[in-house]
């Protein structure tokens, strides 16, 4: 990482809590609602990229772990009985997915970074206005299942921000009570897949900065849980698209900052 002023540290470790935070509390999106905010401070993709990949690795087990051990100590048979993971559509979904996820990690590595940084704020772009006009992707059948998780796969692939496709499919074959133990354990394998190629590929990891960083994100996956717990029966509504709306702003600056 480059020579930044005290205040650009400042953000990108505010950005990073916010980042754990938002995945803990929604079991998605701590990468593709923290990126867009971290390449206006430092328009460089990898350089953020293994960090949130390595923060996904940690906290992704973390919680599936916790909540493998919390199923089972349940007195609720059908959670009990089916466990915390859904293991059968996770597995029939990666099958769908690997080789888009391949081709989207090549991309990545060969794409110049301003080329990659337009292409994730144009990706945002479209999930912020799907928020802000509370039209989120939805399963519509096998073959649009099909291409949302080929999509999310390349995406995943490319930039880490494809939750918000994959999670609209796997929302419609999961169970409610297996789906975010579901969803953190394939986020793993999807950040595995990238970490080997960051390796092979000779990508700084920024192990220094995970030092600090680590802790931020930390502070934001605590202050997650107790918001998870609080927003299973609340209205999200407002909440995304008040987000749809600054996700959009963030974008448009970093579309129009990109391009000139």
């Amino acid at each position: 990482m480059a020579e930044l002023e005290w205040y650009q540290y400042a953000l990108i470790g505010l950005i990073f809590a916010w980042s754990g935070f938002v995945r803990t509390s929604l079991g998605f999106g701590g990468a593709v609602l923290a990126l867009p905010f971290l390449l206006l401070v430092l328009d460089e993709p990898l350089v953020f990229l293994p960090i949130v990949a390595i923060h996904l690795l940690i906290f992704s087990s973390w919680i599936a772990w916790r909540g493998h051990r919390q199923t089972r100590a349940a007195d609720d048979a059908q959670a009990r009985d089916g466990g915390n993971i859904d293991w059968s559509y996770l597995l029939r979904a990666l099958k769908i997915m690997i080789v888009p996820k391949l081709i989207g990690v090549v991309g990545l590595l060969t794409l110049p970074g301003n080329i990659m940084s337009i292409i994730i704020f144009a990706i945002v772009l479209v999930y912020g206005t799907s928020y802000l006009l509370n039209k989120p992707f939805r399963s519509q059948g096998k073959a649009v299942d099909c291409v949302l998780l080929g999509l999310g796969g390349y995406v995943s692939g490319t930039s880490l921000i494809g939750a918000p496709l994959i999670v609209s499919v796997f929302a419609s074959h999961v169970a409610k009570h297996q789906l975010r133990d579901t969803l953190f354990v394939l986020w793993f394998i999807l950040v595995a897949i990238k970490m080997v190629s960051f390796v092979i590929a000779g990508v700084d990891l920024q192990l220094i900065h995970q030092l600090w960083l680590l802790p931020c994100a930390l502070v934001g996956h605590l202050l997650g849980e107790r918001a998870h717990r609080y927003m299973l029966s609340a209205d999200g509504g407002v909440f995304f698209r008040v987000l749809g709306a600054v996700l959009i702003l963030v974008s448009v600056i970093g579309l129009i900052v990109g391009s000139g």
